[in-house]
């Protein structure tokens, strides 16, 4: 799962229009944006099977604090109270943080059983392995992804023509990147994952120009 996460980024802003397409996508992909880190801190870990294809490469093999779902949960409160406390909203900062926490759900219905729900060694681990039905899978992703794009120019007037340029940079970005993700060679090694994993600053970072050169409809 991975545009499907930035297209479920990108149809909330029809629900806040305040909020900043940027700020959605660091939402929606919170616990992916800080997973590298965590990767690259030994604090998480994650095995590659270079000899295996498609979603198959990556064995997640232990990543209790981003991906846990009592983490997931405790990084939703986070990030909803944050923004509360600093914008005194409290119907976005619930938004916000119900986006946070739809990573995890949307990762439970594609991942092969490994999403712990205790930030624990020894507990259950969950997903329902859509990821073994690629065929349906993407078919979810591109349908969460255009659907985003969808609401979100029905949530948006482009200012001027500099705003629909990099909006259009961003969504062929994030195609190449699937794309890359999906039939590409598999990474190295465990470091050179994460870091290249901290290229999705760079939508996040594209998003909130984005906005800045557009106008809200809704």
């Amino acid at each position: 799962m991975f545009i499907g996460h930035f297209g479920l980024g990108m149809g909330l802003k029809k629900t806040a229009p305040a909020i900043s397409l940027g700020t959605f996508f660091i939402a929606v992909q919170l616990l992916d944006l800080i997973w590298p880190t965590f990767l690259l801190l030994h604090i998480e870990h994650v095995i590659i099977h270079p000899e295996l294809s498609g979603n198959r490469i990556l064995e997640f093999k232990s990543y209790p604090y981003t991906h846990s779902l009592i983490g997931a949960l405790c990084w939703s409160l986070l990030f909803g109270g944050i923004y509360f406390l600093v914008k005194k909203n409290g119907r976005n900062a619930l938004i916000l943080g119900l986006a946070v926490f739809s990573h995890w759900v949307l990762d439970f219905f594609v991942h092969f059983g490994d999403l712990p729900l205790l930030p624990t060694d020894n507990s259950t681990h969950v997903g329902l392995a859509l990821w073994g039905s690629p065929a349906v899978e993407i078919v979810i992703e591109v349908i969460l992804f255009v659907a985003g794009i969808v609401l979100y120019l029905r949530s948006v007037q482009f200012k001027n023509t500099l705003g629909k340029i990099v909006f259009g940079v961003l969504i062929a970005l994030f195609v190449l990147v699937q794309l890359s993700s999906s039939w590409g060679p598999a990474p190295a090694n465990e470091t050179a994952l994460a870091w290249s994993a901290q290229f999705q600053w760079l939508f996040v970072l594209l998003a909130y120009w984005v906005d800045r050169n557009t106008l809200k409809t809704a």
